[in-house]
């Protein structure tokens, strides 16, 4: 039978040993050097941090981003400007003495993003949907900043053919 191991639990010395200066990285520039590295829980896993992707497409920029457990009701999205930001929690389960947990890697907690768009957005469009945890905005551009197709008229690009025709 395999080995149940806990994670999670503050009593791993090596955690232990990286956390200062990982909470000092924290606290000064918002980024954690040791979040990767941290072995068996630490505190990168008691932060949720929604990992997001996104993508241009001709007609808009699209963000999703992935949001397992957070309700409708915990996400709030702003635009000021060009800057795009969301934000929400995801609530911790209540934890009863009566149980134990022999794993705990769920991450929990308040989360902010912000995406600085470029020129050209269309603000007054902008739709977003949440569907099994998953959140989709779309962010059009506007009309004047789509890529449209020129064709091609008159002058050398025209056959031989046609140039004769039209001067007959």
């Amino acid at each position: 039978m395999a080995n149940i191991t806990r994670r999670g639990q503050r009593n791993d010395p090596m955690a232990n040993e990286w956390r200062p200066l990982g909470s000092r990285m924290r606290e000064l520039f918002g980024w954690d050097p040791f979040a990767e590295m941290a072995p068996y829980g630490g505190e990168a896993l008691t932060e949720f941090q929604p990992r997001f992707d996104v993508k241009e497409t001709p007609s808009a920029y699209v963000f999703r981003a992935d949001l397992p457990g957070v309700d409708e009701k915990d996400v709030d999205i702003s635009l000021t400007g060009n800057r795009l930001t969301i934000s929400g929690k995801r609530e911790h389960e209540e934890k009863r003495e009566d149980e134990r947990y022999f794993a705990y890697e769920c991450s929990y907690g308040s989360f902010t993003r912000a995406f600085t768009l470029p020129e050209g957005i269309d603000a007054d469009h902008v739709e977003a949907d949440m569907k099994s945890g998953v959140l989709t905005l779309t962010v059009p551009k506007r009309p004047e900043t789509q890529p449209r197709k020129i064709a091609l008229g008159g002058g050398a690009g025209r056959p031989q053919q046609e140039k004769s025709k039209a001067k007959a």
